[in-house]
């Protein structure tokens, strides 16, 4: 469709259409959501937790459906794409039917999803483009085996702190709006046509917010966290400045990150750090600081759009 398009409209008339486009497809989406869809059971060990009890839950798949459709009518598409396009459902699926499930699935089940999901996209990222990466001024050829395992850490990485970022209305689709804007206005070049799908993916989460900020009537679900994660990871790898995500989704890595590492230590290593932290760090700061949801949302995204512009001044 998009080689249809360019024959009547330049590159900007077929990205404001597809903005447009892919935001009204979502809203209906949202607006009119699938019967199918579970209802939240509230969250026992949460901050607020309660409070999302009964509200429409996994709608990320909605969106995700919007997103793919948007990339199918407005985007160059190519062999790779479209294999992320299957791995981004793949992820979507996992964490629906998570959702879904009547108990949670257990912490290794989801691992070795998100191990041979990161797999396939590190291998087909490998198979698409070179291993270069750059780090300020110097530039580094890795390995390939090397690459692909600083790959798959890195997906792994961004799906789980992204999923654990989503406890509070509109935090998580915010945060990922600054990572995906900042990543495309910092790298243009590097990412070309996934330039194009962050602006849909923004138009996506703009219309998830409408619903999801507080106080929210819909949440995303593992459906929307691990797969934007996942996508995240994707867009950090094309950039060729991996590196960079670590500033670029800094709030996103301080906010799941450091239970995730907590977890890690204490699991495996017998080592216990942040004894009087809440984690995610949101739920420390609601209930040991008496910050609001809407404060919670505005300063990490005040923190996070500084952080990015350290990153575009560092590049």
């Amino acid at each position: 469709m998009y080689q249809l398009f360019s024959e009547f409209l330049s590159g900007t008339q077929i990205i404001m259409i597809g903005v447009i486009v892919t935001f009204a497809i979502t809203f209906l989406l949202l607006k009119f959501p699938f019967p199918f869809l579970p209802k939240d059971q509230g969250r026992e060990f949460a901050v607020n937790g309660a409070l999302s009890k009964g509200k429409t839950r996994g709608v990320g798949l909605s969106f995700m459906i919007a997103f793919l459709i948007g990339s199918l009518l407005f985007l160059p598409l190519d062999a790779e794409y479209l294999i992320y396009a299957f791995l981004l459902v793949a992820m979507m699926l996992s964490g629906y039917l998570d959702d879904a499930s009547e108990k949670p699935w257990n912490e290794y089940k989801k691992g070795l999803i998100d191990f041979l999901i990161s797999l396939v996209g590190v291998i087909t990222f490998i198979n698409f483009n070179s291993t270069t990466i750059h780090f300020g001024s110097l530039t580094f050829e890795l390995p390939k085996v090397v690459f692909g395992i600083l790959g798959i850490i890195l997906f792994w990485a961004s799906v789980n702190v992204t999923n654990c970022s989503d406890g509070v209305d509109g935090l998580c689709g915010s945060l990922c709006i600054i990572v995906m804007l900042s990543f495309g206005v910092i790298f243009p070049k590097e990412l070309d046509q996934y330039v194009i799908a962050n602006f849909l993916f923004v138009a996506v989460l703009l219309a998830y917010l409408y619903f999801n900020s507080s106080p929210s009537s819909m949440l995303m679900g593992d459906a929307g966290s691990r797969a934007l994660g996942f996508y995240l990871a994707i867009i950090a790898l094309k950039s060729q400045n991996p590196f960079i995500f670590i500033l670029l989704a800094g709030m996103l890595i301080v906010d799941g990150g450091l239970g995730l590492l907590k977890i890690f230590l204490k699991r495996f290593l017998k080592i216990s750090i942040l004894k009087n932290t809440r984690t995610p760090i949101h739920d420390h700061l609601r209930k040991n600081h008496g910050w609001s949801d809407t404060q919670v949302v505005a300063r990490f995204l005040i923190i996070q759009v500084i952080l990015a512009v350290v990153a575009w001044l560092i590049v």
